[in-house]
C-alpha cells in the first residue's frame, strides 16, 4: 500500500496555482495603472478634497462668477453642514482628462472646507454680466467649478416614484451636465415678516437666506433624520423641499448661508456681527440700486 506524507499535492494543484499566479499578475496591472479600489478613492480624494479659494467681497454682497459655499448652520438633529458632491469611484470617468460624471449625487457633508467637494459658483441665467450684484428673487445657476468637478449645475424637479430622494423619497436635488430652467434658483429673505422689504435688493454674503427651486417653488433643505454612509463619512441627506413650522415659517433646515471668504484671511465668513446686519439692512433701503 503506498503512503503518502502530507505535503504531497493532490487533486488540481496545478491548476490552482496557476489560477493563483494569474490573480496575482491581475492584481500588478491594475496596481500598476491604478485601478485598484483603494487607488481610485485615494485618486478621488486628492482631486476633490483640494482646497479652492473662495470670493472675497469688497462690498459684502453676493455677485454673478461668485464662488461660494451653502452652509447650513444645524439644528436639534444634525451639525452643521455644507451642499457637498457624493462622488464615490463610480462617478469618475474613464477618459484622460479625469473628471466626475453626471448626474452625479449632492449631499450635505460635515466637512466645513472650501475645496472642489463643496465649492459653487453663482451663475447668471438672464444675461446678467459677471460681477454684477445678485438680487433677492432673482433666477441664478449654481455651477461647481470647471476641470475635476466638471462644471455640473445643482438641479431639481418634481418628485416621482422613479426619481426622488433615496430616503426621504422627497424632491431629489442632484447634479446634471448643462443648465436648463431645472437647474434655477432663487434666494429669498429667510423672515417672511421682512420678505416684501427685502424684495429686489442685493442679497448679503454671509447670512441666512432660503434658496428657493424655481420650477417647484420648494427650498432647499438638509435632512437630520436621514444619514448616510458616503466615501466622506457621516453625512445627510439633502432635498428641495419647504419645512414650515405651526407658523408657517421655514424652519432651519432651510435657511443657508452663501459663505466667502475673510478679507483678512481667516478662512470662511460664517456669521455676521449683529451690528453689521443692521448696517446692511440700512445701506439697503437706502440704496435699493446696489
Amino acid at each position: 500500500m503506498a503512503h503518502y506524507r502530507t505535503n504531497v499535492k493532490i487533486g488540481n494543484w496545478n491548476e490552482d496555482l496557476r489560477l493563483e499566479e494569474d490573480a496575482k499578475k491581475e492584481y500588478l496591472e491594475k496596481k500598476e495603472r491604478g485601478e485598484l479600489a483603494a487607488q481610485k478613492v485615494d485618486f478621488l480624494k486628492q482631486n476633490i478634497l483640494k482646497p479652492v479659494n473662495l470670493t472675497v467681497t469688497k462690498d459684502g454682497r453676493l455677485h454673478f462668477g461668485d464662488v461660494v459655499m451653502l452652509v447650513n448652520m444645524g439644528g436639534e438633529k444634525r451639525e452643521r453642514s455644507a451642499v457637498s458632491i457624493n462622488a464615490d469611484i463610480n462617478s469618475l470617468t474613464r477618459i484622460l482628462s479625469a473628471g466626475i460624471l453626471a448626474p452625479c449625487e449632492v449631499i450635505a457633508g460635515r466637512g466645513i472646507q472650501a475645496c472642489t467637494r463643496t465649492a459653487f459658483i453663482i451663475t447668471s441665467v438672464d444675461g446678467s454680466p459677471e460681477g454684477s450684484t445678485l438680487h433677492f428673487e432673482q433666477r441664478f445657476a449654481l455651477k461647481t467649478t470647471t476641470g475635476f468637478a466638471g462644471g455640473l449645475y445643482l438641479t431639481s424637479d418634481l418628485r416621482s416614484f422613479q426619481k426622488c430622494a433615496k430616503k426621504s423619497r422627497l424632491q431629489e436635488v442632484n447634479l446634471e451636465d448643462g443648465g436648463s430652467f431645472l437647474s434655477w434658483w432663487k434666494i429669498v429673505y429667510f423672515d417672511p415678516q421682512e420678505r416684501l422689504e427685502y424684495e429686489d435688493q442685493p442679497v448679503p454674503a454671509n447670512m441666512s437666506v432660503l434658496v428657493i427651486h424655481c420650477k417647484t417653488n420648494q427650498a432647499l433643505a438638509v435632512l437630520g433624520e436621514h444619514v448616510l454612509w458616503t466615501t466622506y463619512g457621516k453625512e445627510y441627506e439633502m432635498t428641495a423641499h419647504t419645512f414650515l413650522d405651526s407658523h408657517k415659517v421655514e424652519q432651519d433646515n432651510n435657511h443657508w448661508i452663501l459663505c466667502t471668504s475673510d478679507p483678512a484671511g481667516n478662512g470662511l465668513v460664517l456669521l455676521k456681527h449683529p451690528q453689521l446686519a443692521a448696517d446692511d439692512k440700512e445701506l439697503t433701503q437706502a440704496n435699493p440700486g446696489i
